[in-house]
This record gives structure tokens, C-alpha cells and sequence, in this order.
């Protein structure tokens, strides 16, 4: 697995060690352009429970990342409104200030991410940008290799899981996310760089 990227970010003392060009991530992200926006909100809220695992048992006086999820799962289903999810959102990436560990605050960040997935699929990738970051900075660099690579597995399963499920029963679903004939705002950021490499 390629990690060259991450461990030059983490000899210049970036916050983030990650991010949409790191080589480890292309397949995912390759995955991603592919879903419907609904299958992506399904997979976000699924990967980001072990985020949130993680957060209870170092911080459990913490709240405000479970709140931020409930009221996008909310949002996604249409019972609550943007503005409402937004806030609660937005007191998730609050939450990452009042924390002085690194791991946490990524963690924190993820979590949102995974939520802001219900407004555009271009936040889906920020839940592993920061997640694998929160990796590294709880193992350091030299020892993550191995819980990345599980994690990239987990994401892609979950992300196929969700592929073949999301259509198997009804569920109710906010109308701009019931509307499939939306192209997937994430293909067309992927393309339109690719365009700018080629031209």
C-alpha cells in the first residue's frame, strides 16, 4: 500500500495526513463516483458508528457528534430541514475544538463529514480523509500500515453492501435525495480535474 504521501505530510506537521489525491484512496474514491447519492448517505452513516465507538469510549461526556448523526439520518428521510441538520452539523466540527487530541479532533471532523454527505456526495471522502488520520495519529507512522489497509477494506464493503441494499425495501427519503437522475457531484469534480490534467 502506497503511504508515501501521508508520511510526507506527517514530517511537515500537517493537521491532515490524507486527502483526495493520496494514493491509498483512489479505488475508494473511484467507488464513490460510481453510487447514487443515497447509497453514499447510507454508507457514510454506517462507517461513521465506528468513528462515533471510538469517541464515546475516549470522550463519553462528548454528545455532539452522535446529535450531528441522528439529525442528518433525520434530514436524509426528510423530517427535519437542512437549516436544523446544519447546526447540529456544524456543533460536530465545534466539538473537535474543545479537544487538545488529535485523534479526537479528526475523529470529530470525520464524523461530520460523514454527515455533510446527505447535502453533496463530495463530503463522503472526508470521513475516511479524517478517520485514517485519526489512525495515525493513535498508532503513529510507522504502525498504522496495517489497521489503513483493514479499514480501506471495510469502506469498499460496506460501500458495495450498500450498493446492492439501498434499493432491496422502501425507506422514506428527503425529495432531493429520492431523485436519482442527479448526476453524482463527486464523478463530475473527478472528471472535470481530469480534464484540466489532460488539456
Amino acid at each position: 500500500m502506497d503511504l508515501k504521501d501521508m508520511h510526507e505530510k506527517y514530517k511537515k506537521g500537517n493537521q491532515l495526513l490524507f486527502s483526495r489525491d493520496s494514493a491509498c484512496l483512489q479505488e475508494l474514491l473511484h467507488l464513490i463516483c460510481l453510487q447514487k447519492h443515497r447509497t453514499l448517505v447510507f454508507w457514510a452513516m454506517d462507517c461513521a458508528q465506528k468513528p462515533l465507538a471510538l469517541l464515546r469510549e475516549s470522550w463519553p461526556e462528548e454528545e455532539r457528534p452522535a446529535q450531528a448523526l441522528r439529525a442528518s439520518f433525520f434530514w436524509a428521510q426528510g423530517k427535519i430541514k437542512m437549516p436544523a441538520a446544519r447546526k447540529a452539523i456544524l456543533q460536530a466540527h465545534a466539538a473537535a475544538k474543545k479537544s487538545q487530541d488529535p485523534a479526537e479532533i479528526a475523529l470529530c471532523h470525520g464524523i461530520g463529514q460523514a454527515c455533510g454527505t446527505v447535502h453533496t456526495e463530495t463530503h463522503a471522502i472526508g470521513l475516511p480523509i479524517y478517520e485514517l488520520t485519526a489512525i495515525v495519529r493513535r498508532l503513529g507512522p510507522e504502525h498504522c500500515e496495517e489497521a489503513i489497509q483493514k479499514r480501506l477494506e471495510e469502506y469498499s464493503s460496506c460501500l458495495l453492501h450498500w450498493e446492492k441494499e439501498i434499493d432491496a425495501q422502501p425507506r422514506c427519503w428527503a425529495a432531493f435525495l429520492a431523485d436519482d437522475s442527479r448526476p453524482n457531484k463527486e464523478r463530475l469534480r473527478y472528471e472535470k480535474s481530469k480534464s484540466r490534467e489532460t488539456s
